[in-house]
């Protein structure tokens, strides 16, 4: 990129932020946040102005108990129009699940990396393919949509980087076999760098324009904002982020919290973009987590504030 670049001035542009820190972020959290708590976030997050929602996972309590209460959540959620309400489903019975409690749109995962797909997955990734085809057969003629999350797209820790080809294969897949109305390309691992992000986001745009592509990253190595930008830069519109910083993947070693929905917010406003947040209402729910889960959060928006919140003078000495 120069300065030359577009992507310095928004000028109006419609970005769409999507939170996914009310299930990515919590999963990874050994409090379990009460149940009316975490209704009562994701009403936050909906009058905050967020495009789209991730609620819950439709897994095995056993699995991930933090999210065991995904059925109550996800109907007693008050719904604000134009927001889309998302639920992460593992196989059939998942869907089925998110389905019945009125989920818009099923996100499934699997991994671009054949060693990241079985430590997370335990299985193969054409043993998930099929899972996934499963799925998207189930919920045909429902009305609900189909989203594709592809772990490690741009590096595995296990196998270092990841062909670009082969992760533009199983997109094709993903849009042309499943019919998936949106593919989101996840730096599980936080070892995107800006380059590569560009050049990944814009072969797939040039492929496949009509589809919805989401960019998820980590902020494990410091990059999360400047990819977002290069990822802007090359075409792409929507991101995924987490309010507070809050989460990472169990099964990736060093993975750190998603890039932080209010820190990002924060940046793409100052610099002329329409993300429709409001910073104010996305920082009090983010506010809340420290206490429901009993830490502090990432987030360096909370800390320091807004940039142009002003403080008084220091006292003469």
């Amino acid at each position: 990129m120069n300065m030359n670049s577009k992507v310095w001035e928004g000028a109006g542009r419609r970005i769409h932020l999507q939170e996914v820190g009310t299930r990515d972020g919590l999963q990874a959290e050994s409090a379990f946040v009460p149940t009316e708590d975490k209704i009562a976030l994701v009403d936050a997050l909906s009058e905050a102005g967020l495009s789209k929602i991730e609620v819950t996972a439709f897994v095995s309590p056993k699995a991930i108990p933090a999210l065991r209460d995904a059925e109550q959540v996800l109907r007693e959620i008050r719904r604000k129009p134009g927001v889309v309400y998302s639920a992460l489903v593992p196989n059939v019975r998942g869907a089925e699940r998110a389905v019945e409690s009125r989920a818009d749109e099923l996100n499934l995962v699997m991994s671009a990396s054949e060693s990241h797909n079985l430590s997370n997955l335990r299985m193969t990734r054409d043993t998930s393919f099929a899972g996934l085809a499963e799925v998207a057969r189930a919920v045909q003629g429902t009305g609900v949509a189909i989203n594709v999350s592809l772990s490690c797209a741009f590096g595995c820790p296990m196998e270092g980087d990841v062909p670009v080809q082969g992760v533009l294969d199983w997109c094709r897949r993903y849009v042309e076999e499943l019919g998936a109305r949106g593919v989101t390309l996840c730096d599980t691992t936080g070892m995107a760098y800006p380059t590569q992000v560009a050049q990944l986001t814009q072969a797939f745009r040039e492929r496949w324009p009509d589809t919805e592509l989401t960019l998820h990253f980590h902020n494990t190595r410091g990059m999360g904002l400047a990819n977002v930008l290069a990822a802007i830069d090359a075409g792409a519109d929507r991101f995924d982020a987490s309010f507070g910083g809050i989460g990472g993947c169990p099964y990736a070693p060093g993975a750190s919290g998603n890039v932080c929905t209010e820190e990002i917010a924060h940046a793409l406003a100052l610099m002329g973009y329409d993300t429709a947040v409001d910073l104010s209402r996305l920082l009090a729910a983010a506010g809340r987590l420290p206490a429901l889960i009993g830490h502090d959060v990432p987030s360096q928006i909370l800390k320091a504030g807004q940039r142009l919140d002003l403080h008084p003078m220091p006292a003469a000495a």
